[in-house]
Order: structure tokens, then sequence, then C-alpha cells
């Protein structure tokens, strides 16, 4: 019989709980809209999982035995959870959730982005709980098991398939610098910047020990010299804005102190640049509601942020 229930139409349940009410096949399947014939061939199937005494025939319709009323009495408590998960679908209010979020970024982005992201998520879930924390080893495993809502990453990280994942911006790649740097205000073709020290952040998980731009500087023939790498943007800044020191990376960078602008890359293959990053949660959770609203409210505040940087 288990074997038989896993497989069980949940509709036979509704149709059981008809007859038992009605204790007649006709009126059971007026009130469920179905024909004679559907009632006749449900009951050979509840009859088949339950066995052949759930009714007995009557002159004027059937009488439910015991297992029929108590299973008819089952199938109510059991869809009336279901109902009120399908009710807080419909009816959910991003404004009514005070539950907690959680959200896990590359550093990268939790140090860019992180702040814009929380006023735009608090505008949205006034009454939740936040928790924006950068990706750690174990942030994979936390997604995982649902402890982690959201993540945003580059789209160069490995994910499982486990997790839907989407592109949120293409970022056009470029130079950035100190304002009126000395080489890049005249040109930026290899052989202008070539000796030219550099800086990168760190991408856990893609970049940790040679980033790709540092592999076409080898190709070429030159040996880059890296001067710093490190986790803090304010660090990078800092360095950028007071050295001759350049970074691969995006205007964004260039907003984050008046002391440095965006300079135009060297020749570069074209997949190099552009960037993409991408959000995404577990593939289990993409009918929930709050994980659609923390797309939306994520994606708007990148094509915003896009929308800023062009104009």
């Amino acid at each position: 019989m288990r074997k038989k229930l896993k497989d069980l139409d949940l509709n036979l349940l509704k149709l059981l709980k008809a007859v038992v009410e009605t204790r007649n096949t006709h009126a059971a399947a007026d009130r469920l809209g179905i024909s004679q014939t559907s009632v006749s061939r449900g009951l050979s199937k509840l009859r088949d999982v339950f066995g052949e005494q759930l009714f007995i025939r009557k002159a004027h319709g059937v009488e439910p035995s015991e297992l029929a009323e108590k299973l008819a009495e089952a199938s109510d408590q059991m869809f009336t959870p279901l109902m009120k998960v399908v009710e807080s679908y419909q009816s959910f209010d991003p404004i009514e959730f005070n539950g907690q979020i959680k959200i896990a970024m590359n550093i990268f982005f939790l140090e860019l982005h992180g702040e814009g992201i929380f006023n735009a998520l608090s505008n949205t879930f006034p009454n939740a709980n936040f928790s924006l924390v950068y990706w750690q080893e174990q942030s994979l495993s936390e997604v995982l098991n649902g402890s982690i809502d959201y993540l945003i990453h580059f789209e160069g990280y490995p994910l499982p398939q486990e997790i839907y994942s989407h592109t949120l911006e293409e970022v056009d790649l470029c130079l950035v610098a100190r304002k009126d740097h000395p080489v890049l205000r005249k040109s930026s073709d290899w052989e202008s910047i070539y000796h030219l020290p550099l800086a990168r952040v760190i991408i856990d998980g893609i970049n940790s020990k040679r980033s790709p731009v540092e592999e076409i500087y080898i190709a070429k023939g030159f040996q880059p010299r890296v001067s710093l790498v490190t986790h803090s943007i304010r660090v990078l800044t800092n360095k950028l804005s007071t050295s001759d020191a350049i970074m691969y990376g995006s205007k964004y960078m260039s907003l984050l102190d008046e002391r440095l602008t965006s300079y135009p890359l060297p020749e570069l293959p074209v997949q190099m640049r552009k960037i993409k990053i991408c959000g995404g949660y577990l593939q289990t959770k993409r009918g929930y509601p709050l994980n659609q609203h923390l797309h939306q409210v994520i994606q708007s505040y990148f094509d915003e942020l896009v929308t800023a940087i062009v104009t």
C-alpha cells in the first residue's frame, strides 16, 4: 500500500471526500463537475489502494466505511495547509514581511554595491532583517541548504545546476587610474602601459593566483608588475589615486574616489572587454515570492546604475 500511496492522485482524495459527504456517486459527480464514469473510475482506483470495503453499496447510494470517513477527514487536514501555502504566495506583501533576508556577494561587489543594494532592499522590505555578507568558502553550501536567499557573483564563478543563475548586468571594462595620469592621458596602447604597476582586487575562486589580464601580458612577452593584490576596495582606490598604478576594472571604480577616472583599454580579446555580474538562488525557490521580489529589486538596482553611468 505504501508504494501505491506515493503514486496516489490527490484529486482522488477530493473525490473520496465528496462521496463520503454526499453518500451518493451521482451527487458527488455533480458537486465536482465531472461525469459519473469519472467517479466510478476514481472509486475503483481508491479501492485498489485502500481495499474493496472502502464504500458499501446501498439502495439509494453508498455507505462509507470508518476508513473512508477517516481518510476524508485526513484529506481536509492535508489540503488546509496546502491552501495556506498557496494563499501566502498570492497575498505576499514585501512591506509586511518581517523575516530574515540573507544575501551573499563577492567581497568586491559588497564593497562597491553593498550600500546601494541595501538601500533598495530596505525600501521594498522595510520590516525585514538583513544580513549582507561577503562570499566565503561555506557560502555555496548555505545557498544549497536555504540559509542564503540570494547571491551575487561574477559569471566565471562555478555554480552547480541546483542554483538558478541569471545575468544582472554586462559591464564594459576600462583602465582605472588617477586623473591626469602621466601615461594614460596620452596613450593606453601596450607599448605605452606594459611597464606600469598593476593593482587588482582578489576575486576568490577566480583569480587568487593570476588574473587573465596578467596572462595576456605574459603572452605578449611582458612581465606584469603586480604592485598590489587586495580584498579591500579602500586600499585599492588609495593605491590607484596616489601612484601611477593602473587597474583593469569598470567605471564604477572611478565613482568611488573623485581622484580616479577611466581610460580606454589596450587591445584585448572581445571576451575580455566585458564581464557579467550574475545573481542566483536555489532552483527550488524560483516560484517563491520572496526570491522573486529580491531578484526584481536587485535587477532594478543594476538597471538604474547602468542608466546613471550612461547619462
